[in-house]
């Protein structure tokens, strides 16, 4: 059927609606065109070069192949990834029943693999070739290409040729210059997600198709849910969300390569099938990886950005942003992969400040214009995330659409709850005959220095301080101009002037605002509350109500069983580890390891009465335990902490083992106090013979062993501060609990 396919050129216009839509049912199985998607195709094989800015799911692809297996000749379609060449190959090939419709050429083909790709490109069998910009741009390519009858050029993911694309390679600026020289009048259609107003301008530029038929659909995707969370517990909040969603396929997004591998053994450990996505792997292993989620035999795939271009999984429920995203086209892009069937998408993203000052970071070390974009795109995100207004309203005025967010629908955080609301048209006022009387020449972070009366570098150069406006908002506050000021181009009364450092500049309608002002209402931003971001050491402590009751019937089965073993109560189990069993309610020995300060020596020892009675507690009281937040985590100082175990073992000075992992004398006692209360017997008596005298040793073993508490504080106040060190009470508090509590 594909031959026959093949053997089609270009019909007159009657002739090819019928043929377009026997050939989307015969080869691709549809019954009907989604969208623009007939319009764009009939204009490509009319010879007309065509733009299309259609959302993720929208059905981009099938743009370009149709019109590709219709028409006479090649069409070259430069893509960005090899991991979204080898899946739409794939996918041709098992619609075509026919190796040779499509082919890619890549730097993962061997010799003999790229001269079967010629071979079946010379004879006329191949319809679509896949390439990198990359290897387009190579001589030997573009002369081969030369050979064979080329019947368009498809630019996918075309927002890479700009710099203000959220993906920006400079090997796409060179594509216009290869493309002339693979002849003449050769039609191009540039398809792409993500574009903002200045990068479509940038890409119809850049290709030399400015004249080319625009096909825009809109940016809005109704079934997505949309939501930003402040980062805290995010181990926890992540683990507990998919655990509340079994058998739904996600995507995590991470920026780092080694954030990726921590979550993703992070969900293993909790039971959840996950795989690590990053350029640092294989590319073997990434083609695996992917092969593995679209196969389902991976719930959840924790990726750096290059995951998920391009990849034809439908029904991903959930896409999650471990770190701020880099950019808005970032961030629509990657949540676009949720849902694509149109069923259910949740698009949750974490914010912390912490994030954003490492992006910044990144950004100080680059050209001044690379910086200068970076940050206004940077600061596109922190807005968005801020802000208190819908969610897709914020996005869509992004790209240029204009939304009423009465049509969201609840589909985002903002628009579930009640928004606090206050009378904006005297700050509106205020703000917009400030930008008219100095000139249209500020950016937003200027404006709220002058009315909130801060004093800068610029305030002063630019005699802003004098001003009577500066200091009007300090009553106001920061989080209620922030408001007014990004409300105020959200409903298209000062538009952003990208091109010039993000200037703010009066629309029409803002011009009319001052000539005759009316009253209204803006939503108040509030505060996202961030606590530092957890690491494995922390991630165990509960962040449940406190079971009181729970409490003091452990604290008197401590006492009871330490009476009986003739050690204080804290040598049985510390405080904190009590109150987390009071918000966890463990009731197994593997969940009660998980505790903190529990692990699998003390749990042996000492837990299994505790678990018994907890088991009743919950039996009696009917307590639904919240087992989802009890996580396991991957000790990330593992290693470090066998090797100091290891190096105590050798009789190797404390001191030394601190110079050897590079951390203080004060840093070693902690961890080798921590290896001791989690249920580790150390024998640190050569260590200790050598600073402390036997005596001393016995007068301080003697006070732990009667005391109520294990305070150092205590502990020094009991045997005098001039008698002892702070590091010598804490040396016999760790041989004292390993050796009575382990």
């Amino acid at each position: 059927m594909d031959r026959k396919i093949a053997s089609h050129i270009l019909l007159h216009k009657m002739d090819v609606k019928k043929s377009l839509f026997d050939n989307l049912q015969n080869f691709f199985g549809f019954d009907n065109f989604k969208g623009d998607q007939e319009s764009i195709i009939t204009n490509i094989l009319e010879g007309n070069n065509t733009f299309v800015i259609m959302p993720t799911g929208g059905g981009k692809s099938i743009c370009y192949q149709l019109p590709a297996l219709m028409s006479e000749g090649t069409a070259i379609v430069i893509s960005p990834l090899i991991a979204l060449m080898k899946n739409q190959v794939d996918q041709l090939r098992a619609f075509g029943g026919n190796d040779s419709i499509a082919h890619f050429l890549n730097s993962s083909l061997n010799k003999s693999e790229i001269t079967q790709v010629k071979s079946d490109l010379l004879s006329g069998q191949t319809k679509l070739l896949y390439v990198a910009p990359e290897s387009l741009a190579k001589q030997d390519n573009i002369e081969f290409l030369n050979l064979i009858k080329i019947s368009f050029v498809a630019v996918d993911e075309a927002h890479c040729i700009s710099e203000w694309g959220h993906d920006f390679r400079p090997e796409y600026r060179k594509i216009k210059q290869v493309i002339a020289g693979l002849g003449n009048n050769i039609p191009i259609i540039a398809l792409t997600a993500t574009a903002t107003p200045k990068v479509q301008q940038d890409i119809m530029k850049n290709l030399g198709m400015t004249e080319a038929t625009l096909f825009k659909s809109s940016f809005n995707r109704p079934n997505l849910f949309y939501e930003i969370r402040p980062k805290r517990d995010i181990t926890k909040e992540i683990i507990k969300y998919i655990k509340s969603n079994p058998g739904k396929s996600g995507i995590i997004y991470c920026l780092s390569r080694k954030k990726v591998e921590e979550v993703a053994e992070a969900l293993n450990l909790n039971g959840i099938s996950a795989l690590p996505y990053h350029a640092g792997l294989e590319p073997k292993i990434r083609a695996e990886t992917q092969d593995r989620f679209l196969m389902e035999d991976a719930e959840v795939i924790v990726a750096t950005i290059a995951f998920g271009m391009g990849i034809d999984k439908p029904d991903v429920r959930f896409v999650i942003h471990h770190d701020v995203p880099k950019s808005m086209e970032g961030y629509y892009q990657e949540t676009g992969r949720a849902g694509r069937d149109g069923g259910e998408g949740v698009c949750i993203a974490f914010y912390a400040q912490k994030d954003v000052d490492k992006l910044a970071k990144f950004m100080k070390d680059k050209p001044v214009s690379e910086r200068e974009i970076g940050t206004q795109i940077l600061k596109e995100v922190i807005d968005y995330a801020e802000s208190g207004v819908c969610r897709r309203k914020q996005i869509l005025h992004y790209f240029g659409e204009n939304f009423n967010e009465t049509g969201c629908n609840c589909m985002c955080d903002n628009c579930k709850k009640p928004k606090k609301q206050f009378d904006a048209e005297e700050q509106l006022s205020t703000l917009l005959k400030f930008i008219d009387k100095t000139g249209e020449k500020f950016d937003d972070a200027h404006l709220l220095n002058v009315f909130l009366g801060l004093e800068t570098a610029q305030t002063i150069a630019y005699e802003h301080s004098k001003v009577p406006e500066f200091g009007i908002g300090k009553q106001d506050g920061m989080l209620l101009w922030k408001s007014v000021i990004r409300q105020a181009v959200l409903n298209n009364y000062l538009f952003k002037d990208i091109d010039n450092y993000g200037l703010l500049k009066l629309t029409k309608q803002g011009k009319d605002f001052i000539i005759n002002p009316y009253s209204l209402k803006f939503i108040l931003n509030e505060p996202i509350e961030t606590g530092a971001e957890d690491d494995e050491d922390d991630v165990k402590h509960g962040t449940g109500a406190l079971d009181t009751h729970l409490l003091q019937l452990l604290k008197d089965l401590r006492k009871k069983i330490a009476k009986q073993k003739s050690v204080p109560p804290f040598v049985v189990f510390q405080d904190p580890s009590l109150e987390e069993m009071c918000t966890h309610y463990p009731i197994t020995s593997d969940e009660l390891k998980q505790i903190h300060g529990v692990g699998s020596g003390k749990a042996m020892k000492f837990g299994t009465p505790f678990i018994e009675l907890i088991k009743k507690y919950v039996e009696d009281n009917d307590i639904e335990r919240p087992i989802d937040l009890i996580i396991k985590t991957q000790a990330n100082k593992s290693q470090m902490k066998v090797s100091i175990i290891q190096n105590i073992d050798r009789q190797i000075g404390l001191e030394d083992i601190a110079d050897s992992k590079g951390i203080t004398y004060e840093e070693i006692l902690k961890e080798v106090e921590s290896i001791v209360n989690s249920g580790t017997k150390l024998n640190l008596n050569y260590f200790i013979d050598e600073v402390i005298d036997d005596d001393r040793q016995d007068e301080v073993f003697d006070y732990f062993r009667a005391a109520e508490s294990d305070s150092i504080d205590e502990a020094l106040n009991e045997l005098g501060e001039t008698d002892y060190t702070r590091e010598e009470i804490q040396l016999m508090r760790i041989k004292f609990m390993s050796e009575l509590g382990n």
